[in-house]
């Protein structure tokens, strides 16, 4: 699934090297904490968060009944 997420941000990112991704896995969610160049972050989010919320609602789908849910968090490198 993380490869799916890389695919989609890497798309739409023009600095691919400064993309890092924190992955923490709980229980029965997978949290993945994009971090991103400030110049990125409006061309990753998208118009009023469309881009972003479609990779959210593409990874959910793509998940397995009953498997872990992922959690997508678009933040700004510092």
């Amino acid at each position: 699934m993380l490869d799916l997420i890389k695919y989609i941000v890497e798309t739409f990112a023009e600095k691919k090297d400064e993309i890092e991704y924190k992955v923490e896995e709980k229980e029965t969610t997978v949290e993945v904490c994009v971090l991103l160049a400030e110049s990125d972050m409006g061309k990753v989010i998208g118009k009023q968060g469309k881009i972003a919320k479609a990779m959210r609602t593409l990874v959910a789908s793509a998940t397995p009944r009953g498997g872990k849910r992922y959690i997508i968090e678009i933040k700004e490198k510092v």
